[in-house]
């Protein structure tokens, strides 16, 4: 069935109900000759009459109650529809599907996830929890969390978390062993925990900056990971030094169990964020999430 027919029993109906071709080229923003013409051109079609007019009123003939009742099934069904999606468009609902890594679920998830699911019981959400980088859109989710640097730059990005700090740290026992290094360069005499990038498969550069000037190093030492929870304990058991975020060994740096060393080469950063790709029509569930992680 073409638009055309659609619009035309569209407005039979609403001409029925009404029973006022007035009434209903209002209802419809159209003007009384715009829409009698078209009922003409409706009946031409059918073959059959559907509205009686008088001067003063119109009602729908024998033929035209016939196709009314049959009509009305499916446009309260539509009706229906459009009242649901308007509902869904006003309250939260439906499934919110993120990626993320473990850490940023642990420190920007967990706090605030659970209120959010009990005072919204009708969304849903999904949460992948993968090391590498992932293509939002092509993989269907709805947004990421990532540390800022990483989101890219046509995406919308909406900041969820504290600046972060990434801390060179070692245990007393270590630096027994060890001299303190003074600078980053002095990192190449060091047993150094490294950590792989799952997404380039390189491993990750210790980044540090002082004064506008910044310095990446290449470390070495016995140890290799892809997940910090190992690379902690690792470097509490004075295995080797740790490029840790400050968040995961605050603790530890306060209760004297690590030491923090170049603390003046380790500047804040902007931490996570979480990024979806359109500023048009975001979901409501999905704004509701952002609003709820940005207050928590």
């Amino acid at each position: 069935m073409q638009r055309r027919e659609l619009n035309d029993l569209l407005a039979f109906t609403t001409v029925a109900r009404e029973r006022s071709f007035t009434r209903a080229a209002a209802l419809l923003a159209i003007s009384p000759s715009a829409l009698s013409h078209a009922m003409r051109g409706l009946e031409e079609r059918l073959g059959v009459r559907l509205l009686a007019r008088t001067t003063r009123s119109v009602a729908p003939t024998e033929a035209g109650e016939r196709l009314l009742r049959s009509l009305e099934p499916a446009l309260a069904e539509i009706e229906g529809g459009l009242a649901t999606l308007a509902q869904w468009r006003e309250s939260p609902s439906g499934t919110i599907r993120i990626t993320t890594f473990a850490h940023a679920a642990q420190m920007i998830l967990e706090p605030a996830l659970p209120a959010f699911l009990l005072a919204n019981p009708d969304v849903q959400v999904e949460v992948s929890i993968e090391n590498g980088l992932t293509d939002i859109v092509a993989a269907g989710f709805d947004a990421g969390i990532r540390f800022h640097e990483t989101v890219e730059k046509d995406m919308v990005a909406v900041r969820v978390g504290p600046p972060m700090r990434t801390v060179v740290v070692g245990t007393p026992d270590y630096f027994e062993r060890y001299p303190k290094p003074r600078t980053p360069a002095d990192l190449r005499h060091h047993r150094c925990i490294g950590f792989r990038l799952t997404t380039s498969g390189g491993l990750l550069p210790w980044e540090f900056e002082h004064n506008g000037r910044e310095i990446n190093i290449r470390t070495d030492g016995p140890l290799i990971v892809n997940e910090t929870p190992l690379a902690v304990a690792a470097v509490r058991a004075g295995a080797g030094l740790g490029y840790l975020l400050e968040h995961d060994v605050a603790d530890d740096i306060a209760s004297g169990r690590l030491i923090q060393v170049l603390a003046k080469w380790c500047p804040t950063f902007p931490g996570y964020y979480l990024y979806y790709p359109s500023r048009r029509h975001i979901p409501v569930a999905l704004r509701a999430l952002i609003d709820a992680l940005k207050s928590h």
